[in-house]
């Protein structure tokens, strides 16, 4: 008879990574150490909290973390932590402001696409040339679809803008987590906004690409629309039913990975499925 070993990792968490095979293939990320997660659905899964926040720049603990797992020093001094990084047209490199020139040079100075996706719905974003499929998996989408090339982080930013004034630019995670939603026409709709978006900055240029489609390893939907929290309850013990964006998906509620970046864990891949009811209900906060 052939048993599954447990397996364990322990360390600060950084987000998963994703490989785009049919379904998508998800490492997570613990310190040093990967955990491959593709024979973990329908597993018992612990993430157990050690207390313990540590800067994903300096190293140096923290109470907490900002901005996706810096301290408040880097996460207040860092280029990277800037209001542009979240808002591109707002881009000051030109300027001169730049507290890092080299890192802005290399980051924010360099091609980029424009795209469409679906992860919750039609949504318009952007990313570095060649990161848009790594983009995609880690929100979620179940299409992508790159639409605009642009010079520079700022000019993609400002298409961006002019875009969302007619497809929106959030993700609704509670969608996201809820199932796979119905297919779009990214293709009609991509020919709908050239129709309609007059005017773009210098050197953005419309593409005639094809849509790309993605499936995620998730064994149901069904279970409760609930955020788990570490600092909230330390413990986090149930099956992992599926695996969606940087979303862990349990029959109890679901864990944001990218929220926990650089928050200290033990990772405990169990060998088998936990019994029902094992995930204390009881304990989680429940959105409304």
């Amino acid at each position: 008879m052939n048993t599954v070993a447990m397996k364990m990792v322990e360390g600060p968490l950084a987000m998963m990574r994703t490989m785009p095979s049919e379904p998508v293939r998800y490492t997570a990320v613990v310190g040093a150490s990967e955990l491959p997660l593709a024979g973990a659905i329908g597993r018992g899964l612990e993430i157990r909290y050690l207390d313990r926040i540590s800067c994903r720049y300096c190293s140096v603990a923290s109470p907490r973390s900002y901005g996706g797992g810096y301290c408040y020093r880097c996460f207040t001094q860092l280029a990277r932590c800037d209001l542009c990084v979240v808002s591109p047209d707002r881009c000051h490199y030109a300027a001169g402001t730049c507290r890092e020139p080299e890192w802005g040079e290399g980051f924010c100075m360099q091609p980029h696409l424009v795209y469409l996706a679906n992860s919750s719905g039609a949504k318009v974003g952007i990313t570095g040339a060649g990161n848009e499929v790594r983009r995609w998996l880690d929100q979620g989408a179940r299409q992508g679809l790159v639409i605009l090339t642009a010079p520079t982080r700022q000019s993609a930013g400002i298409a961006e803008v002019r875009l969302a004034q007619l497809v929106s630019d959030r993700t609704d995670w509670r969608a996201l987590v809820s199932g796979d939603g119905e297919a779009i026409d990214l293709l009609a709709l991509r020919d709908r906004l050239r129709r309609e978006v007059a005017e773009l900055p210098a050197g953005v240029t419309w593409q005639d690409q094809q849509p790309r489609e993605f499936r995620y390893p998730v064994q149901r939907y069904g279970y409760k629309i609930a955020a788990l929290r570490l600092t909230e309850r330390p413990l986090i013990r149930g099956n992992l039913l599926g695996i969606k964006g940087q979303y862990l998906l349990f029959d109890h509620g679901v864990f944001n990975v990218r929220h926990h970046t650089s928050y200290h864990v033990r990772l405990t891949l169990l060998p088998e499925a936990l019994p029902s009811g094992t995930g204390d209900d009881h304990q989680m906060e429940l959105f409304s």
